[in-house]
């Protein structure tokens, strides 16, 4: 774990402890929907955003979740941090928020809608590397995902200004400028259940993001997040949704039990 660099960070009762050597346990503990709770593994969070580590990236651990239906989110690989600031965790330079920049296994809750177009039909089915309708895309589940946007586009001054009148404008205006694109691995021929040990890997190039489940292909895109951005492996209880209809939702949930997650035989290059 020393040659990646990635530092724990967690709230009151959260836990970042080794099981085993070179095994870790992210563990948020039980709890009502009144305050934060996380558990991450990162190698970002004193940083300025600009001098994020990373613009490539091969990483690839096993992993094994405590449930399927973690209230929150859960997951690991790259992003740019683009809220700046979290729901109630601290100790990190202050940050502008900025538009999405991440490529990831990912985990969200129902609660959870957590893109910016709506569920479209796809022209390929069948093939691992070619997920069917019912898989492509969306906004919750469990994920291989991928987000790319610029520093500055136009559009998001129109954007800014149709917020206040309707929600539903700012999120069609807001689709033209961040592309994004995933296949939902709870669904389908290509499901994965997290709570089984799997072997995950994830290879983040310039103009292309492939991601392997248990060395089989399940997802290859062309939408390539703009570097630099930061290593993070976490569980939290948070939640966010801009829904189709416009509906805009932040907050945290519920943890009726401790929720974990395991990682192990991690490796970057």
């Amino acid at each position: 774990m020393a040659e990646s660099k990635l530092t724990p960070r967690f709230t009151l009762n959260a836990q970042v402890e080794e099981i085993a050597s070179e095994q870790y346990r992210l563990t948020v503990p039980a709890g009502k929907a009144d305050a934060y709770r996380l558990a991450q593994l990162d190698d970002y969070s004193h940083l300025p955003r600009r001098k994020f580590p990373h613009h490539s990236l091969t990483l690839s651990l096993s992993a094994r979740t405590s449930s399927d239906s973690i209230p929150g989110t859960w997951g690991f690989g790259l992003w740019n941090d683009p809220f700046g600031l979290s729901l109630g965790f601290g100790g990190r330079p202050w940050r502008f928020p900025a538009l999405p920049n991440a490529v990831w296994f990912f985990g969200a809750s129902e609660e959870n809608y957590l893109s910016f177009r709506n569920p479209r039909p796809s022209t390929t089915d069948g093939a691992m590397n070619a997920p069917s309708s019912a898989q492509r895309g969306f906004a919750n589940g469990f994920m291989a995902q991928t987000f790319r946007a610029p520093k500055f586009h136009p559009l998001l001054m129109l954007a800014g200004l149709a917020l206040p009148f309707s929600r539903k404008m700012t999120r069609r205006l807001l689709s033209k400028v961040i592309a994004e694109d995933a296949v939902n691995l709870s669904k389908g021929d290509q499901l994965v259940a997290p709570t089984d040990w799997h072997r995950y890997r994830l290879e983040w190039r310039e103009r292309r993001v492939l991601f392997e489940v248990d060395d089989v292909t399940v997802f290859e895109s062309v939408v390539s997040p703009n570097h630099p951005l930061g290593l993070v492996i976490w569980i939290d209880n948070q939640y966010a949704a801009f829904t189709p209809e416009g509906k805009i939702e932040l907050g945290v949930l519920e943890n009726p039990e401790p929720a974990w997650l395991e990682i192990k035989e991690l490796q970057v290059g």
